[in-house]
């Protein structure tokens, strides 16, 4: 097989990595990549047309196109695909808006009776900062849209809520994903990743998993699209997980298929474990990033066949799926700065010393070649991934493959698995 992979983060560095492992693939694209892809795949120097991309699909061969990021996603690139033919991996644009419209979610949640928090939607500043007014409860205040993760702001005061609605609203920090809001009430708890794969009825979870959004230690800071992750997540229980798929799966699979939209690809759940069971955070249409780098270092399966499955609506045939015992690790380094502005184009060294280190693999994120160098592009720079027989020792040993990189202004969280080590 030639499968062509789209993105440029380090979910995709991964998915080419475990992809790469498959005895049936015979050559893999990627575009537009990074300087650690291209280690292992050609790079492809396209641009945002759908058209051209699938025109050259269809000219180099491609057969089986896997989508990583969620903006091609939303914007409908399985739809182009699947009208000429060609096998792509993905939900189509009416399935996506499970990530591209909070409002969305929240509507099917409250339809099919998934746990989520209470909340309320709104497009005028004014009403919004009324609402928060009559509220006697903390909130989280969100872009309605796609904001790589970003658009997720606090408000544990009315002022601050107050501050997320006019930064959303008022000066438009999201662009269009800000064109409405969902307030929501805070949840507390521990936070958990459930990924699973779906044909639109079979559903095959993975194992758990958890992120770190904040961008520092304590989970202090602002939000970032991830600064680490680990798996497994020892607060996700056999007795948890069984109820998040009973409860939340495939009510949501059905619910989708009621109103005609056939979920097909990686169902992402983000859930908050509180004191009354677990809740819906929000959904997304692909892998978690970073939670892929510690879910398939840890898949011991072919990766192509089950999402060639759930593209041809088979993945009930899919049931010997199986799992190296081994915990996995994942430290991100960024930029300094990062989430705010930052510098790019500083020089990277240490990659070989990290990756001679056993079990440990670096999966880039913000890279690019720069003559012999390699050198920062990117907020999150790499992600440096240890497999060991415990989770501490995975921790020491990701931490092991950080402590060999170097690049100036480097910025990473000391903490990375705190809550795991705290109930272990």
């Amino acid at each position: 097989m030639n499968i062509l992979v789209i993105g440029q983060g380090g979910r995709e560095h991964t998915l080419v990595w475990k992809i790469a492992q498959s005895p049936l693939v015979n050559k893999i694209y990627c575009t537009p990549g990074n300087a650690g892809i291209a280690q292992i795949a050609e790079l492809i120097p396209m641009g945002d047309n759908f058209a051209e991309l699938v025109d050259w699909a269809e000219s180099s061969n491609i057969d089986l196109t896997v989508v990583g990021p969620e903006n091609p996603l939303a914007a409908g690139i399985i739809d182009v695909f699947r009208e000429r033919g060609l096998s792509a991996f993905g939900p189509d644009k009416q399935a996506a808006r499970l990530e591209g419209s909070k409002d969305f979610a929240k509507q099917l949640m409250m339809e099919n009776d998934i746990p989520t928090a209470a909340y309320q939607t709104f497009d005028d500043p004014d009403e919004a900062i009324d609402y928060i007014k009559t509220t006697d409860t903390s909130v989280f205040v969100k872009a309605d849209g796609l904001a790589a993760g970003k658009g997720v702001i606090p408000g544990r005061t009315i002022d601050e809520a107050t501050q997320a609605v006019n930064t959303i609203l008022v000066d438009r920090t999201f662009g269009d994903a800000g064109d409405s809001i969902v307030i929501e009430e805070e949840l507390i708890g521990e936070e958990a990743s459930f990924t699973v794969l779906t044909d639109g009825s079979h559903c095959i979870p993975f194992v758990s998993s958890q992120d770190h959004k904040m961008s520092h230690d304590g989970d202090t800071g602002k939000n970032t699209g991830g600064m680490g992750a680990y798996s497994p997540a020892p607060v996700m229980t056999q007795e948890l997980h069984d109820y998040v798929m009973e409860s939340v799966v495939y009510p949501t699979v059905k619910g989708m298929n009621k109103i005609g939209c056939t979920f097909k690809g990686v169902l992402y759940v983000g859930l908050m474990i509180t004191d009354t069971g677990p809740k819906v955070l929000e959904f997304n249409c692909r892998f978690g990033d970073p939670e892929t780098q510690v879910l398939l270092p840890r898949l011991k399966s072919d990766l192509v066949p089950l999402m060639m499955a759930c593209i041809d609506r088979t993945l009930n045939q899919h049931t010997d799926i199986t799992w190296h015992t081994e915990a996995a690790a994942c430290v991100v380094m960024a930029s300094g700065g990062y989430p705010n502005p930052y510098q790019t184009g500083k020089s990277i060294t240490g990659l070989t010393e990290a990756e001679a280190i056993d079990d440990v693999n670096v999966f880039h994120a913000g890279t690019e070649q720069d003559g012999d160098n390699i050198v920062t592009a990117g907020g999150r720079v790499l992600g440096v991934t240890a497999l060991a027989e415990d989770l501490k020792t995975a921790i020491e040993k990701a931490y092991q493959g950080v402590s060999t990189i170097h690049f100036d202004e480097a910025h990473w969280r000391k903490d990375i698995g705190y809550r795991a080590l705290s109930r272990i």
